[in-house]
């Protein structure tokens, strides 16, 4: 690997400033000013722009760098893990996008409440932040290696410049900001992609020589992966897209309920193109650098390529990373303020506002103790999404099959789910079972166990079954 002299170096890193400059630029002038607009961008924005943002939060940094190092490994299956999120997003908007906007809040907890209760709002917050500082924890690790590359520094303090820049997007910008910067972002993500793709594909000479040298299942449909684990992801994408806390907050920024479907079309439409082209690159990257580091899978080529060129993807490896980190810190501390701290000191729309801008701090610099620890990024991020995957079972329950759900089932189920999907991920999903597959089961069963021993034991039906029989469904 070639290694830039300072000059091309000093290339790369002055068009990194000069974009991190523009989108604070940006940040600035659509930052957020009231309460309304730091969480919810004052019900304002068109389908489109959220649709965008969408499609970024979820395949940012750790997806992008995740499945090209997973393609390196097990071939261009790998795919898989962001094409199935195109499958996710209109499901959502079909079955549970309008449920969630027209309950009127803007956090996945305070939705479920409504349902269950407040015991079960509190696990499901509590649970959701764990998923998403873990998912914090992924981007750093993508995003350090990304730009420790090209920029020649350690990737301990390519770490530190992720949090310190994404802390400060976050605590000055909020949701209006964030979802207005993120078509730029994306803009500059998807170029950035192609020229790593095109370029990949000049320094191997197409796919015949690839073909020839590599293994056949680098070009089958399931890899060395199997059908159990791309199933597995489905699950779990279209599971995290419904209960995540950064898509509701999205949806609720919208000006309507019937805008809904439309920004997950978007969404969904958008995830498909680059989903090939991260299998190809990994796969390109394996067939010309078979030995090194899979993790580098994608940044290997920015030293391979003009200093025009290199820094062009180098900004868009650093949008990737500015925009996931700072939707996903914007929706941890909506979480804490909505479920925690406004109920128990009742402040005023400034001091609510305030108080989510100085979160934005530990919560963006908390994942710098973890990212060194970080297993392979793919298999941490769906690790997430199968805690994430466990709320959404609670959630459909409670819309859909309300006579199985009770405060006490729900919170049990939730407790239960994280705590089985951890073990059986930190075992290395033994009996080759997919950690995502216990986050399915163990809520519905725990919930449906719990009904019925309450029923068989005289409990009674859970209060908020009642309240339907009694009135609700009636009606």
């Amino acid at each position: 690997m070639r290694g830039f002299d300072l000059n091309n170096t000093a290339i790369v890193v002055g068009m990194v400033v000069t974009y991190i400059g523009f989108a604070t630029w940006l940040t600035i002038r659509y930052r957020a000013k009231t309460n309304s607009d730091f969480n919810v961008a004052a019900r304002s924005v068109p389908a489109f722009i959220i649709g965008v943002l969408m499609m970024s939060e979820f395949i940012g940094a750790k997806s992008t760098i995740g499945a090209a190092q997973t393609a390196f490994e097990k071939g261009a299956a790998a795919s898989w893990a962001v094409l199935s999120v195109a499958v996710g997003f209109p499901l959502f908007g079909l079955l549970l996008g309008r449920k969630l906007y027209n309950s009127g809040e803007y956090t996945i907890s305070a939705a479920i409440a409504k349902k269950y209760g407040r015991s079960t709002q509190l696990t499901v917050s509590v649970i959701m932040i764990y998923a998403l500082l873990l998912v914090n924890v992924g981007y750093y690790v993508g995003g350090a290696a990304s730009v420790s590359t090209s920029l020649h520094i350690s990737f301990a303090a390519a770490a530190v410049l992720t949090a310190v820049i994404s802390t400060f997007y976050c605590a000055v910008g909020g949701l209006k900001s964030t979802a207005y910067v993120s078509v730029l972002h994306t803009a500059v993500k998807y170029i950035g992609v192609i020229i790593v793709l095109v370029v990949a594909l000049i320094m191997t000479k197409g796919f015949g020589p690839m073909v020839a040298k590599l293994p056949s299942y680098y070009f089958t449909w399931d890899g060395k992966i199997g059908a159990s684990t791309i199933i597995a992801w489905a699950i779990a994408n279209v599971g995290a897209i419904f209960s995540t806390q950064y898509i509701i907050q999205a949806i609720s920024a919208l000006k309507g309920p019937s805008q809904v479907r439309n920004a997950c079309y978007v969404a969904g439409i958008l995830c498909v193109p680059i989903s090939f082209a991260l299998g190809i690159i990994g796969v390109c990257a394996k067939y010309l650098f078979p030995d090194m580091k899979s993790l580098y899978a994608l940044p290997i080529f920015l030293d391979h390529m003009s200093p025009w060129l290199s820094g062009i993807v180098t900004v868009s490896l650093v949008a990737s990373v500015l925009v996931g980190v700072s939707s996903i810190s914007i929706g941890i501390a909506a979480l804490i303020v909505r479920d925690f701290y406004v109920p128990m000191f009742k402040p005023t729309e400034e001091k609510e506002l305030r108080m989510s801008r100085l979160l934005a701090v530990p919560i963006g610099f908390l994942p710098l103790l973890f990212v060194f620890y970080a297993p392979e990024v793919l298999h941490l991020s769906f690790f997430t999404r199968a805690l994430r995957l466990a709320i959404s079972i609670v959630a459909m329950i409670g819309f859909y099959l309300p006579f199985f759900g009770s405060n006490r089932g729900a919170t049990m189920g939730l407790i239960g789910a994280t705590v089985t999907t951890t073990v059986w991920y930190l075992l290395g999903d033994p009996f080759g079972i997919d950690n995502i597959y216990i986050a399915l089961v163990t809520p519905a069963v725990v919930m449906m166990t719990e009904a019925a021993v309450g029923y068989l034991f005289g409990s009674g039906l859970s209060s908020n079954t009642a309240r339907q029989i009694q009135g609700g469904d009636a009606a």
